[in-house]
């Protein structure tokens, strides 16, 4: 299974200056919560936006053009979308969770879509790939719970794709 892991504003931003453009702590547990215990793929920029390397408790592996750009062990650099299908195994869970160009890479692939949608709009330099919404169903969404850490209002979502698209 591949899933994509993000959180956009209502104008499509995912990012402004290689960080999140929002604090919403719900989101990060809800992206801890998708993401423990599985792989988690990501291009340069994205893991580079970790302030302590490689997040704990999953399979980091970074896609990066530039063979010779090291990462932190234990985290695992390919240089190709082919490398990383490769090497995993057709009942690992795989967590795409940015930055865009990687998101484009696995447009295809993708199953299962955690998206958590932030009614609000902020200053953003990245914006979202296009997805075709058409092509998934929404399984499960769940609206936000909003207090003094949580200021702005979200709604959790996950879609799964259709299979006779």
């Amino acid at each position: 299974m591949i899933g994509f892991v993000w959180a956009e504003d209502d104008l499509g931003n995912i990012g402004i200056n290689g960080h999140l453009p929002w604090k919403l702590p719900n989101d990060m547990k809800r992206f801890k919560d998708v993401t423990t215990g599985n792989t988690i793929v990501m291009g340069r920029k994205t893991y580079e936006s970790f302030p302590n390397g490689p997040l704990p408790n999953r399979k980091n592996i970074v896609i990066s053009r530039d063979s010779s750009y090291r990462v932190q062990k234990p985290a695992l650099l390919v240089n190709t979308k082919q490398q990383l299908l490769d090497m995993i195994t057709p009942d690992e869970q795989v967590m795409i969770i940015g930055g865009k160009t990687i998101f484009e890479m696995f447009k295809d692939n993708v199953d299962t879509l955690f998206v958590t949608k932030i009614h609000h709009s902020f200053d953003g330099d990245t914006k979202m790939i296009e997805i075709n919404y058409n092509e998934f169903k929404l399984i499960e969404k769940k609206e936000g719970i909003m207090d003094d850490k949580n200021i702005y209002p979200y709604t959790f979502e996950t879609f799964k794709r259709l299979t006779n698209v």
